[in-house]
């Protein structure tokens, strides 16, 4: 292959590539490979002093660092090959990817409101009959005709 890369050579580059990222208090550290695949995570003494929505938004906000700067390594070794496709898009995308916030203070799941005589679940499974199923066969037609069922289809 004299025009293009060396495929080995590339294959090699890819599989050695790494990308490390810290957070900016430096309670996290991570490192992903040319996937963006989490492949060491290490949390210092720091994280002790944060809530756990803290950790979680540390760990999260550097992951998708380090995936950023695992995408434009990949994307620069894979640039001779092209710039179009679904694998640059999908690096592409791992560049401009921004998470969703983490909110700090989950708020208290609601409790369901009870029944009237004090309890939270309640067996209805004798309260509707169910329905007996057809007589014999069910042709094709049939089984689309009726619409969407919930019994068992095969």
């Amino acid at each position: 292959m004299a025009d293009g890369p060396d495929r080995d050579a590339l294959l090699a580059e890819l599989s050695a590539l790494s990308a490390t990222a810290t957070s900016a208090d430096g309670a996290v550290s991570l490192s992903v490979n040319t996937d963006g695949v989490l492949t060491r995570l290490r949390l210092t003494d720091a994280v002790s002093g944060m809530s756990p929505s803290e950790i979680a938004d540390a760990v999260l906000r550097t992951y998708v660092e380090a995936q950023r700067e695992s995408a434009k390594r990949t994307g620069q070794l894979l640039a001779p090959l092209g710039s179009g496709g679904y694998l640059m898009d999908r690096l592409r995308w791992r560049v401009q990817f921004e998470p969703e916030p983490v909110p700090l203070a989950a708020p208290e799941p609601a409790a369901p409101p009870a029944e009237p005589d004090g309890k939270v679940l309640k067996d209805r499974s004798a309260d509707t009959p169910a329905e007996a199923p057809p007589p014999g066969p069910v042709a094709d037609d049939d089984w689309y005709g009726r619409g969407m069922r919930l019994d068992r289809a095969w």
